[in-house]
This record gives C-alpha cells, structure tokens and sequence, in this order.
C-alpha cells in the first residue's frame, strides 16, 4: 500500500511512546494510517490529502520553551483532528485554551464520566475506565470547545469542537488499558472522518516484497535469525521476495532458554533457504563479563551480533545487506523519533555506525506483534512459530540481573523451564511468561542449615500489543507448584517471588 492508495488518516508524532500503536488501531478499523513527524510543513499535509488527524501524546509540556509546537492552520485545514494527551494540550494552547500543571497527576485506569452525545462517545455507555497518563492538564477550553468528558481528578478528560471536528482526549483511548478505545477511534473514524475502510494487510505483503526488492535489487542479504516470530516471519518474507538470495544466520550466543537452540536449528534446517548456526557463545560471555548496567548489555551485544554477521558474511563471500526483523515495540522504546527511551533494543539503539554493509532491511518495522503473527500465517509459517511467545533479543542477559554469568545463566535455564513447563498444561495460557533471576539473596531454611541464596521472580502477562500489559493472577496452587520444584531442582535458589506489575507503570521484561 502506497500513501496515497487508500484514503489514509495521517498521525502526527510529538515524542509518544504509543504512535505506532495509535496507527495500527487506525489500521485495526480498516482505515489507512501515515506516520509523519509533528513538525510536517503543511504543505506537505496538504498533499497527503488525510481525511483525519491524529495528534500524538508526547513526554513535554506544552506551555515550556522548547516544547514542540503546531501552526494555528492545522486546526483550520476542514480536516477533523483528534488529539491526545499532549496532543490535547497542543490543540488547546495553540486555539487560545490553558494547560498548566495539575494539582492531582493520574496515572493508570481511571474512571472517566463520558459526554455520550458527542461523536467520539456515540453508543458508549458512561462512565468508562480510561488510561490516564499526565501531569499536566486543560485547565481553560478554547473558544468553541465544550468538555466531553471528566474524572474526580480532571475536570476536561476530553473536550470537543463538533461544528470544526474537532476532538481531544487526556486519556489514551489507543492502549488496551482503555477497554473502548478502539470504539471511540473507531467512531472518530467513521463517525467524524467519513472512513470507508478500504485497508487491510493484505497488502502489506505484496507491498514489502516490492520494496524489499527495490532496495535490494541483485544483492545478497544476510538475516539474524533468533528462531522467534520476528525474524522467522522476516525470514520468510525475505525468502519470498530474495530466492535463492537470503542467507539466516543462527548466533547461539550462549544466552537461550533450555534447548532452544537445537529447537531454531530443526525448524529451519528443512526449509529453502541457506542456514548456517554460529556457535558464539564463549565470545558474548566475555564481552559481557563484569557488565551490570541493562543498557551497556544491550548495547554490547547488538555490536557483537553484528560482528559475528560480518565475520560470517565473509567466509560466505560477503553480503551487502543485513536483515533483521525489528518490529514496533523495538522501535518505539529505543527512543526513535523524538520519543523517550524507555531501554535501547540490541537491534536498535545497540548497532554500531560502523557495520560493513551497504544497508539494513526490516521490512516489519512498522508492525506490532499480532499483526506479524498474522502476516506469518499467510506467508504459510506453522503455527508453532508463529505463536511462540516473545524473547528478549539479547536473551537471558537482561533476564538475570546484574553481571552475567555462566553459572548464573544455567540457574536461570533450568528456573524458566521448570516454569514454562507448568505453564503449558494451563488450558488457557498468559501471552507472555518467563523467569528472572534477581540480584537479591535471601536467607532460608533447607533441613537444618542455614541457606543464603538466589531469588527468582516469576512473569506471566497478558497482552495483544506488547506496549501495556497486565500481569495475569496465575492459580496460587499452581505458583506453590513451581516454586516448590524451582527451590527443590535448582541449586542455588532459596526463593520464589511473583510480580504482579503492569505496563505501565513497568515494563515487561525487567531490565
């Protein structure tokens, strides 16, 4: 899909960590979306022809020097604009309103009264519960504005000017957390927008497959291959649009789950395209010996797994181009296009600016986690692929806690595998859930000795996105289960604790 295909809604980036996110629920609801920065001249908007607007939150305040800014004639274009959070205080500064500090910040799901007569609410029942995520707030409307919604906390949750389309949230209707938000876009879509629905990601594919070869043209393209559902999917794109061309590089890099490298290795071996496991273990044990900083270890080892590429792309006669399938959430949280950053993805904030290849192709970098699932069942990828749960880039490394060893990578193995184990014969599964060896050390009793040793958490989610979770309240017989056999079977483990954390305020993996 170019552009211009489909009658596209254009989202507006202002640092949000959910910009993506906002996009594909656009996407959700069959409407095209474009992601272009805040700072978009207006001719440019003009050529794009939207018919909506979407204006993202942001990590600034908008009433501060330096806070990014938007021309009055955005908002006079006869294109309805939605905004949320900052965007929000952007369309209320910038129409003549206030925002200032609030006295009563809000953070998490928030009962919201809702104005159902406005367009964004239509066939919502009221109140409902919202993500708020602000320390800021409107505290005087714009001319032509009337609230639209309110919390104990924030007297303009939302404000509306119907006549001019006009519409803002404090809210995050865009996450999961707002369990009608994809109604209320929906209806700013269809409602507002006069959407027609004409997107699906069906042609997605074909788009990427003509892209990917007119970047490539003739070339070779060599691709990390983790064995997950990123890179399998990238994997088998590739091997569509390059036959013959692709060339997967399997780094067991020491830092796998319980034999997971011998599982990437059967999965791939039978399929066309050119396979080739490294066994590079020894050699990120020792660039991360001593390193306890979670950004340092990201960082190390994206350098190294492009190293071991090059050193590997030689022996194969050299390769232009390294493939990696970085998908969203990757993106977004390594601080891209002005968004804070949250933790640096090996494959993101971690490459270093000297590779020897002429280019990287991520042709899924513009999709989250469901929407790749998806494209893998159409690309023909078993089940078992495609459904497998995510893992960290850089592995166990940012799944033990502190420096990282041998021993304590083994601990940690055999830990998540016992869990994992348990896990699988719930009927119904979290969509994410592993182990993580702390850096805490607690006393215990084992027979009549004293113990001192390891602290092992336990993380079960459930999510669609992959930018908010929540945690998943597990049977308690069966997290007695799996720490009675993780203190039992692993040595070195004296206790078992259960993070019962969202996202946010947490993030899934801890480091």
């Amino acid at each position: 899909m170019k552009e211009t295909e489909n009658r596209l809604v254009l989202v507006l980036d202002f640092g949000g960590q959910y910009k993506e996110l906002i996009a594909r629920r656009v996407r959700e609801c069959r409407v095209a979306s474009v992601i272009k920065p805040g700072r978009t001249p207006l001719d440019e908007i003009k050529k794009l022809a939207p018919i909506g607007i979407i204006l993202t939150g942001g990590p600034d305040s908008v009433y501060k020097p330096g806070a990014p800014k938007a021309a009055a004639e955005l908002f006079e274009l006869g294109i309805p604009v939605l905004g949320i959070c900052y965007g929000m205080h952007l369309m209320a500064h910038t129409l003549g309103g206030s925002v200032e500090p609030a006295l009563v910040s809000e953070y998490g799901r928030i009962d919201t009264e809702i104005d159902t007569k406005s367009q964004i609410f239509a066939g919502l029942d009221s109140p409902q519960i919202c993500l708020m995520s602000h320390t800021d707030q409107v505290t005087r409307l714009p001319e032509g504005f009337k609230t639209a919604a309110r919390t104990a906390d924030c007297e303009t949750a939302a404000m509306a000017d119907e006549k001019r389309g006009l519409y803002a949230t404090q809210f995050h209707p865009e996450v999961e957390n707002t369990p009608r938000g994809t109604a209320m876009i929906r209806n700013f879509l269809y409602g507002v927008c006069r959407a027609e629905g004409d997107y699906d990601l069906g042609g997605y594919r074909a788009r990427m497959i003509e892209e990917i070869r007119g970047q490539v043209g003739e070339r070779r393209v060599l691709l990390g291959l983790s064995g997950g559902v990123d890179s399998s999917v990238c994997a088998a794109l590739l091997a569509e649009a390059l036959p013959g061309r692709l060339y997967c590089i399997f780094v067991d890099h020491g830092l796998m789950r319980l034999g997971e490298g011998d599982e990437v290795e059967a999965a791939f071996r039978g399929r066309k395209l050119h396979f080739l496991r490294v066994d590079a273990g020894a050699r990120f044990l020792k660039k991360l010996r001593g390193v306890r900083d979670p950004e340092r270890k990201r960082r190390i080892i994206g350098e190294e797994f492009v190293r071991v590429f090059e050193d590997e792309a030689k022996k194969l006669g050299g390769a232009d181009f390294l493939a990696q399938g970085t998908i969203y959430p990757d993106v977004v949280e390594s601080g891209a296009n002005a968004s804070a950053t949250i933790k640096s993805h090996h494959n993101v904030g971690g490459l270093p600016e000297d590779m020897a290849f002429r280019g990287i192709v991520e042709p899924l970098r513009g999709l989250f986690k469901d929407e790749v699932r998806k494209l893998g069942r159409e690309l023909g990828l078993p089940r078992a692929l495609t459904e497998r749960q995510p893992f960290p880039g850089p592995g166990l490394a940012v799944r033990v806690m502190g420096a990282v060893t041998k021993e304590k990578l083994d601990t940690l193995r055999l830990a998540d595998a016992i869990f994992r184990e348990e896990v699988s014969r719930l009927r119904s599964r979290p969509d994410q859930y592993f182990a993580v060896l702390t850096d805490t050390r607690s006393v215990g009793v084992m027979g009549d000795f004293r113990t001192y040793g390891c602290t092992v958490a336990l993380r079960a989610v459930k999510t669609t996105d992959f930018m908010t979770c929540e945690y998943v309240p597990l049977p308690h017989r069966m997290l007695g289960r799996v720490s009675a056999r993780i203190v039992n079977e692993v040595r070195g483990v004296s206790r078992v604790v259960y993070d019962i954390t969202g996202k946010p305020p947490g993030t899934i993996e801890w480091e």
